[in-house]
This record gives C-alpha cells, structure tokens and sequence, in this order.
C-alpha cells in the first residue's frame, strides 16, 4: 500500500469519550468520535430474535435487545435449512420465521429513525486477517495493488491454513497485511480460532437477545485498523491508555511499538495541527477554498449535497479558466471534507457548469484520486444529465455532525446546534487548557441552564474528577443571556 508521508495518529482520551484524528502532510484527513455511554456497535454479534418478516420488502426486524428492532435484508441471510428447495433460498418466508433466534453481526449503526442493519454473514477482524464464519473464500483486499504481492500473500495465507488444518470458515487479507510474513499471518489465525471458539461456546449458553461479542473500543481499533507501517507517529495522551495501546502492540503488532508515544505536553494534543479548530469547520455548512470559492454542505436523512461556488474567484483570463480551476480545487477539498465530516450514503455534488469535455473529465478524474485515499468504499457514478456528480460512500457509523449535535429546537430542526454533552466537554477541556496556562485558585463558569443542568445531572462524576485532577474548585452558574453554544470560563 502506498503510504503518505508524515502520517500520524493522535489519541485523545478522557472517561468520557475518546478521539482519534488522523494527519497526513500536517492536516486532519479523518476524525472518529466514540461516547462512553453510546459507543458505536458495528462489529458486534448478537443472538437476537426475528418479531416480525416483511414478504413485501423481502427483510425482516430482529429483536437485539436495543432501543429499535434491527433489519435485516434477505441478502443477508445465510441458508443453513437442506430442505429448503434452491428457488425458495430467495425468499425471507422461507428463510426466517416469527420467533425463530437468529446470530446477527451490526454492519451499520443505528442512524436517525432507522435501526440497526443486520448480516448473518458473520466475520471477525484481526491485525491482518478477517475471518469469515460461513465462508470458504481466500480473498485478498483490493487496496494491495501489486499483482506479486497479493500473489505470494494469498499463496502464504494457503500454506499457512493447510499447515494449520483448518477446515472450515474462509479469510481475507486486509490492507496492512501487505508485507506481512507466514509467521506473522499463523499467528493472526491462531488468535481468530480461539476468539471463534469462545464466541461460539458463549453462544449455546447465552438468552435472547443479547450480545455475543464486542468490538474493541475506538483507541484499541484505532491500533488495530487504521494504524500501519506508514505511520510516523501514534501519540497518546493519556498514561493508561498509552500503557494498554504499548501491550496490545507488543502482543499483536510489533512492528509499530517504536512508533507509540505518551504525550504529556502542555498544549492539549488536539490543538496540535489545529484539529480542533477543523472539528469546528467541519460541523458548518460553508467551506471556504483558498481561491475565494466556497462549498456548501447540506445533509439530510436521505443524502448529502454539495454546492461548488466562485465567490470571490473571477481568474486571470477567462470565465471558464475561473470555473476549471474552482472546480478543481474543489474536487481536493469535497474529498478530504467526506472523510473528515465521515459522510456516507448518496452524496450529491453540484460542480459549476463546464463547456469543455477535457475540463470535465480532469475535474472528475481529481476527485475520484482524492477518494483513493479514503479509507471507506467509494464510487462515483459519473455526470447525470442534470450536470450533478452522483456518488456513494459506505456508511457505516454516524456523521460527525450526529454525533456532536442535535436538531435545534429552536429552529424547529431545521438546522443544528450542539447538544448539552457536547459543550460540557468542551467546558471541561477549556477548564484543563487555562489550569496549564494560568495560576487561579478557582474557576467560575458561565453557561446556559441546558449546559449547567447536564453538567449537575449527568456529568457531576466526572466534574467531581476533574476537581480532583486540577485540585481547584469549579462552580457553574445558568445566566439566561448565554445561548445555548455559548459559555465563559472566569478565573477566579
């Protein structure tokens, strides 16, 4: 895999929630967000129960033990009856019934009103495998382009399961495998047998619903999916973290242990590269490219749209020169905001009108090299006649947008603001930035009743540790003239 020079990795981490921002030349490309009370459950493996089919829709719900019933199409559905005849095997009335337990795997979050999406095709990542329970394919990831490579990886990966004798399930090599030797590959194997084998006695014993296997959490996935030879540098800012991430490393991927490091620095980590500073940008509709362009970015439930602008750009011979190089430009920015935004579905994008074919073809052929880059699936579908660049980007966790905000009440939900948790956190992380700046011996904050009520509810635990962190008290105050994104810490 090609790598981009000066790629890192930063890991933010509090009780509360953890962050992990991904940097290439010097700026977020990409930035997940994971909750301690609403961790993503992707991955996941549950013994659920089918409470409704849907011949119509060819699907059903199942019943996981969450707050909606999750779906499941019936492409997703494994056929395991014998008696069941081959021209049936298409049918969910066949293949499911009222009832009847079911093993599911989460393949997308829930996401507005819609539930969890379901496969019984179950499969298990590890560091350089995925294990596919009801499979026998030997596969290896599209993104490993040398024809040798994937030829001697697939041939060792063979060897290695003859070696090992094993005969059922089938494995894909994932994209950081490239490179990879025999040993490193039957390690992986043994490791994904024996979790198999857990998994599999828990799942005579367990009720239903409930669940059978978690993912690991985002600091520990960050390590295991998105970090690879590539990195420079995997910085983390918390001890206990940084000393769990030094044993998963150790254990699983040696070869990235001299890349770990405990951040300590006075400056809080996300303000390296301004990532903060692009997490804001990155909830607003605008974005302002440096010609004097701009993008407006809408999402709804239904898809993402993106509107290209001149703005202040007129160029320096002629109209459509303007518009070309716009669109160019463009084309880098809609990229990189997708990734870093981690928009997914049908998206949308309405470049400025070109009359020349060539100019056209170069604007589509940036954009679709921006996107090579993207670690989730992406394909763009071409101009429709309307002049639109329609394209996809798998989906599978929410937006950053739905994980930060929330529809405004005061809007009607017409539009967004941040929700209570949110600026707590922010409160919390502005309170750590001042005690390493300033000697005070308290701290007043100033806020609105919505933020002061979460942080007295909700969030007193982790005031009450942060107090003891700081070893300094803090005292919120609701004032009705602060909206609800505003606040002020005053040093007291």
């Amino acid at each position: 895999m090609a790598t981009t020079i000066g790629e890192e990795i930063l890991i933010n981490f509090t009780p509360m929630e953890t962050r992990v921002a991904i940097i290439e030349n010097g700026m977020p490309q990409e930035i997940y967000v994971e909750r301690t009370s609403k961790r993503g459950i992707v991955g996941n493996i549950y013994k659920g129960k089918v409470v409704r089919v849907l011949p119509g829709m060819q699907a059903a719900f199942v019943e996981i033990g969450l707050e909606k019933a999750a779906f499941i199409h019936v492409d997703e559905v494994i056929c395991k009856d014998p008696n069941i005849e081959e021209k049936n095997k298409n049918s969910i009335s066949y293949l499911l019934r009222e009832g009847q337990s079911l093993i599911v795997q989460v393949t997308k979050d829930p996401l507005g009103t819609k539930g969890a999406r379901l496969t019984t095709h179950i499969s298990i990542p590890s560091r350089y495998l995925v294990y596919m329970h009801n499979s026998n394919h030997v596969g290896v990831s599209q993104r490993i382009e040398d024809p040798v490579e994937r030829e001697r990886l697939r041939n060792s990966l063979i060897t290695t399961l003859e070696e090992d004798d094993i005969e059922s399930g089938g494995y894909i090599l994932r994209t950081v495998a490239e490179g990879a030797s025999e040993i490193e590959l039957k390690s992986d194997i043994l490791f994904l047998k024996r979790l198999w084998k857990s998994i599999e006695k828990k799942i005579k014993g367990a009720a239903v619903p409930s669940v059978i296997y978690e993912d690991m959490p985002l600091n520990m996935r960050a390590l295991r999916d998105m970090a690879h030879t590539g990195i420079e540098r995997i910085r983390i800012d918390s001890r206990e973290t940084y000393n769990k991430a030094e044993d998963f490393t150790r254990a699983l991927v040696p070869e990235l242990i001299d890349r770990l490091e405990y951040y300590p620095g006075e400056r809080p980590i996300f303000d390296l590269y301004n990532v903060e500073e692009e997490m804001q940008r990155a909830l607003g509709r605008k974005i302002d490219l440096k010609s004097g362009g701009y993008l407006i970015i809408d999402q709804t439930e239904a898809l993402t749209t993106v509107d290209v602008n001149t703005g202040g750009f007129v160029g320096h011979r002629n109209l459509e020169e303007t518009i070309f190089k716009t669109n160019l430009e463009a084309a880098t920015s809609i990229g990189r905001q997708l990734r870093l935004r981690n928009l997914g579905g049908i998206i949308i994008i309405d470049f400025i009108d070109m009359e020349s074919q060539d100019h056209q073809r170069q604007v589509l052929r940036a954009l679709e090299r921006v996107l090579e880059k993207d670690h989730a699936k992406c394909k763009v579908m071409g101009v429709s006649q309307l002049g639109l660049v329609e394209m996809t980007r798998k989906r599978t966790r929410e937006s950053l947008e739905h994980i930060l905000c929330e529809p405004c009440s005061q809007c009607e939900s017409r539009g967004y603001i941040k929700t209570p948790e949110t600026l707590c956190y922010e409160i919390f992380r502005e309170i750590l930035r001042q005690h390493r700046a300033y000697d005070t011996d308290s701290y007043l904050v100033l806020a609105s009743s919505e933020v002061v009520d979460y942080v007295n509810d909700e969030a007193s635990d982790h005031l009450a540790e942060l107090e003891t962190f700081i070893k300094k008290t803090i005292q919120f105050s609701a004032d009705i003239h602060y909206g609800p994104e505003h606040f002020d810490v005053v040093l007291r």
